[in-house]
């Protein structure tokens, strides 16, 4: 039996993108409920244009109002250095900064290309080490660009030894647009533990192609630390074509569980709460365990 981390992503990717917009309290509770769980590592917010992501515009007031302590961490995004300014005023415990692997898709999600979000990032990571804050960087769209299509293996990893420069405490793997097949799931994580041996790793999988929950399982074979997820199943980035559904909370759990893997979160809570976060949002979550229960009952 091996243990694996769950960072919940619901808070942030899951309703960056969703039509309904939830309350500060309404955020702070389905943190809360995380929490409940056993989830110990939550992406709260991000720290972005509020014009350009909506949903996010309450960053400041969701991070002042999310119980700390129980040795919770909360993490948010940020792309550049004024993102981080507002991280860091927002007393963050993880700044999680996003390198694009593309320049098409890299321009559109943050307005720069991907020689400027390196070095954003190189700065991020100095400042947030000055304050003590931890880092990790994602590097998005790793298996496939919705506008320019495939991206190869050699690409990523090139950009990864880039990254590793700053020094980050976590490096991730993101599937943006849910394109990812299980071997390149493999030959990107055994590129990465090559490059960088020691370095904890991170994957970030959509379901949108029916493969996320299979690369999720590829990862655990290849040494990944934490698995990303979000309740229900919600979420997408609002600037790649039919980026929707990540991995969802409740399913993954299920599998981990079912394969004796420890991951400290209690299944039920997750599953009322992914209803009381369809109540919320109005419509039924995409995620399945909710509609058919665990199994045995």
């Amino acid at each position: 039996m091996r243990s694996v981390s769950l960072m919940e992503v619901a808070p942030r990717d899951g309703l960056q993108n969703e039509p309904a917009e939830l309350s500060t309290r309404d955020k702070v509770e389905l943190i809360e409920r995380s929490i409940a769980a056993g989830v110990r590592r939550v992406e709260a917010v991000s720290f972005v244009n509020p014009k350009r992501v909506p949903r996010m515009a309450d960053a400041e007031d969701v991070m002042a109002a999310v119980p700390r302590g129980a040795g919770v961490s909360y993490t948010g995004l940020v792309l550049n250095p004024r993102g981080m300014r507002r991280a860091l005023e927002a007393a963050v415990d993880e700044v999680n900064a996003v390198v694009v692997v593309t320049e098409t898709l890299s321009q559109r999600n943050q307005g720069c290309g991907v020689d400027e979000a390196v070095r954003n990032w190189a700065g991020i990571a100095a400042e947030a080490r000055a304050a003590g804050v931890r880092t990790t960087v994602t590097l998005a769209a790793a298996f496939g660009c919705p506008f320019e299509g495939e991206v190869s293996a050699a690409t990523v990893l090139d950009l990864a030894a880039r990254t590793l420069e700053s020094g980050p405490d976590e490096i991730a793997l993101a599937d943006t647009i849910g394109a990812g097949t299980p071997d390149q799931v493999e030959t990107l994580l055994g590129g990465l533990a090559e490059r960088a041996p020691g370095v904890p790793t991170r994957c970030h999988f959509h379901n949108t192609r029916n493969t996320g929950y299979a690369n999720a399982v590829a990862a655990l074979r290849y040494g990944v630390s934490t698995l990303d997820a979000s309740l229900g199943g919600i979420g997408g980035c609002p600037f790649a074509p039919n980026a929707t559904g990540n991995i969802a909370s409740e399913d993954l759990l299920y599998t981990l569980s079912r394969m004796g893997v420890r991951t400290g979160v209690e299944l039920e809570p997750l599953l009322e709460s992914a209803r009381w976060l369809g109540d919320r949002i109005g419509r039924e979550t995409p995620g399945l365990l909710p509609r058919a229960g665990a199994f045995p009952n």
